[in-house]
């Protein structure tokens, strides 16, 4: 399967690596007004933007990310994109099952940086 044909559908989800994301959580709200969408305690507090998410991720929620931005992608499935990753440059570090939430796909691109594909259940 071609590249293009498991393109990406949207971004689904930009998240922040943070060390205590419930003290972030007031400066997001407050000062940026941002909505909160969904919120497991002090794990992963989750904003609607637009067609879109931002969220403040716990270290241990973020991983394989210890700190820095996320981008996560929303795609169909994950047929060949192993694959096409390692051919790329990139590596895989594995998916994560999150059950009827769907599944994660995450990497590092040639440079270190991790991104992850979404995929619903």
């Amino acid at each position: 399967m071609s590249a293009a044909a498991t393109a990406p559908k949207r971004l689904q989800n930009v998240f922040v690596v943070a060390r205590k994301p419930g003290e972030l959580h007031a400066f997001y709200e407050n000062a940026l007004g941002l909505p909160l969408k969904f919120r497991d305690q002090d794990r992963w507090i989750q904003y609607g933007i637009g067609n879109t998410n931002v969220a403040l991720a716990s270290p241990e929620e973020g991983a394989p990310a210890t700190s820095g931005l996320v981008m996560v992608f929303e795609v169909e499935d994950f047929a060949g994109a192993r694959e096409r990753i390692a051919a790329a440059g990139g590596e895989v570090l594995g998916v994560r099952d999150m059950g009827s939430h769907g599944a994660v796909l995450s990497l590092r691109d040639p440079e270190g940086n991790v991104v992850q594909l979404f995929k619903r259940a």
